[in-house]
């Protein structure tokens, strides 16, 4: 797919024009089960590559039976609103970030808690692990099916128009738009910053404009909505680590015969393990890109940001919100106290 189609797809999903290309495959009346997979990411992006591949995978296996069918770049609405559409039955199956899933499934947003993991040598053992599990039983308990395996976003990084951040005292004052989630703007309250709470589809004009000196995402984002035009300097903080649980309507998932749902999982859930690959060598050499594009980069020590996170209490306002055996099964996870 070339750079201008994939613009125009973009482009013609903010228009509300974009649903005609969804990823089929096969039509429609052939299948018995015929699922819409919605997400927010491009065609491009690791995700809809590999889960395209599962899909047709499943096909295949299901000797047609079930037709899964891509929505990507937010086709059928925003995070939030779709997530309603999985509830009620609109939307089969759906990717979410667990931070935004924490809406409706408090702890969801557990593993997203700032600075407590070092890097993937963590994440992994621990999301396929214990905490994984823990968070996958609160949201069966909301009434969703959801997958075995938790596909990859990345950590997150903060980039800068005002310079770089190096030390905690660096995030004073920093005016930096967040996702609309408590989580987001508690910490950054913590460091002294400045959180502002702005929808993505609005965050270039807000750095263009000033009324924000950054923002923090993983670096693909970075690269895909073009911010290193309004961004000089990119903080390699890691102060998050970020993921996609794959969401099911229950009554969707029920009606599958027993064979279908364990080859919609298998297939599912390996391509989760090749996009997480796929994800790690992509921000590997995205950093020479952004480079390239006038981008400066630094990697802070992390440890003067989880201590000031500490004495701000934060750790402790988490904890009381997540209860004490969510907390534990973290800071075994993480393999370290937090606050």
């Amino acid at each position: 797919m070339t750079v201008n189609r994939r613009h125009f797809m973009i482009g013609a999903a903010a228009t509300g024009l974009a649903t005609s290309f969804a990823i089929r495959t096969t039509p429609a009346r052939a299948a018995e089960f015929n699922y819409k997979f919605a997400n927010n990411q491009t065609l491009t992006h690791p995700m809809n590559v590999r889960a395209k591949e599962a899909a047709a995978k499943i096909q295949e296996e299901s000797g047609g039976r079930v037709a899964i069918n891509i929505f990507p770049s937010s086709q059928l609405g925003a995070d939030t609103d779709v997530l309603g559409q999985v509830r009620s039955g609109g939307v089969e199956l759906f990717s979410l970030s667990p931070l935004i899933l924490s809406t409706f499934v408090p702890n969801a947003s557990l593993s997203g808690i700032g600075f407590a993991f070092a890097g993937y040598d963590a994440v992994w053992p621990a999301m396929d692990g214990a905490l994984g599990g823990f968070v996958r039983g609160e949201i069966q308990k909301k009434g969703l099916h959801v997958l075995d395996t938790i596909w990859d976003n990345g950590f997150r990084q903060i980039s800068s128009s005002r310079g770089a951040i190096a030390t905690p005292a660096d995030l004073e004052g920093f005016k930096i738009r967040v996702p609309v989630s408590p989580l987001w703007t508690s910490m950054f309250s913590a460091f002294g910053a400045a959180p502002a709470s702005i929808n993505f589809a609005e965050t270039y004009t807000a750095l263009q404009t000033g009324i924000v000196d950054g923002q923090e995402n993983p670096l693909a984002i970075l690269s895909t909505a073009k911010l290193y035009e309004v961004q000089k300097f990119v903080s390699m903080t890691n102060h998050m680590w970020d993921g996609f649980w794959i969401l099911a309507n229950r009554r969707a998932w029920a009606a599958l015969p027993e064979d279908c749902q364990e080859i919609v999982s298998r297939n599912f859930n390996a391509a989760a393990l090749l996009q997480r690959a796929d994800v790690m060598a992509l921000n590997q050499s995205l950093q020479g890109m952004l480079e390239g594009n006038g981008m400066a980069f630094n990697a802070p020590d992390p440890a003067p940001f989880r201590e000031k996170l500490s004495s701000a209490g934060f750790y402790a306002e988490w904890k009381g919100k997540y209860g004490d055996e969510a907390w534990k099964i973290l800071e075994t996870s993480a393999g370290h106290a937090l606050g």
